[in-house]
């Protein structure tokens, strides 16, 4: 596994050059480690090297994996997350970055009261706009903040995006910027249960960018275990 620690490696100067351009600590990043169809065997042998947190695409995952971690971690469900899934995650995960509607979040709400918890989530803009991406427009999420406001088990946390791939990292910095934009926009508001701490932006091929548009949650998979083998 020493592959692992030395991307790990990699990984966290790129985080601390990026932080030292800005004048940010990067003890201030948090780094999500991303497992999606990563052997849970190798997920253990990699959490020796100090990963903390965690982040799975699918529900299905976070329940096989779960009790097969050996360390205490902290969860992110990061990927789309149905209605009638979040009964499986819900005592699970610590953060849910996907959250896109009024609908999703009442669910949450409901499952979270259920067990007696207050369920950490962020909301999932769409600025690139692209058909395949998730996540609202800026335009609906004034809507969406206000009706979770209103909500008693579920507190959001900030904000997530998930940038096109592209072979320029630069390009994607437009998206960044504006997320940015919008979570400083949201930082002054009122409402007790909508904190704006984090701000979660940047994968394997597009961090750097994202980090010194301010982003503090990265989500970096191939970075640290290699490419994938989607046949599993």
């Amino acid at each position: 596994m020493e592959y692992i620690k030395e991307n790990l490696d990699l990984v966290r100067e790129n985080i601390k050059k990026a932080c030292d351009r800005i004048n940010k600590d990067s003890d201030d990043i948090v780094l999500v480690a991303v497992t999606k169809t990563i052997d849970e065997m190798i997920v253990n042998e990699s959490l020796k090297y100090d990963i903390t947190d965690i982040g799975e695409n699918k529900v299905q995952e976070v329940q096989r994996k779960y009790d097969l971690i050996e360390k205490p971690v902290k969860w992110h469900l990061i990927g789309h997350l149905q209605r009638n899934k979040v009964k499986y995650i819900i005592d699970k995960v610590d953060l849910i970055h996907s959250v896109d509607s009024e609908r999703l979040a009442e669910e949450i709400n409901k499952k979270a009261m259920g067990i007696n918890k207050v369920m950490d989530i962020l909301i999932q803009l769409n600025i690139s706009k692209e058909e395949t991406k998730f996540g609202l427009e800026r335009k609906e999420l004034d809507e969406l903040i206000l009706a979770i406001s209103k909500m008693s088990n579920v507190r959001v946390r900030g904000l997530m995006t998930m940038a096109p791939y592209y072979e320029n990292p630069e390009e994607a910095r437009w998206i960044f910027k504006k997320m940015k934009e919008t979570f400083e926009e949201l930082s002054n508001n009122d409402y007790n249960n909508i904190q704006m701490d984090y701000l979660s932006m940047g994968m394997t091929n597009d961090y750097i960018v994202a980090i010194e548009e301010g982003a503090n949650i990265v989500r970096v998979g191939t970075g640290i275990y290699g490419a994938r083998d989607y046949s599993k």
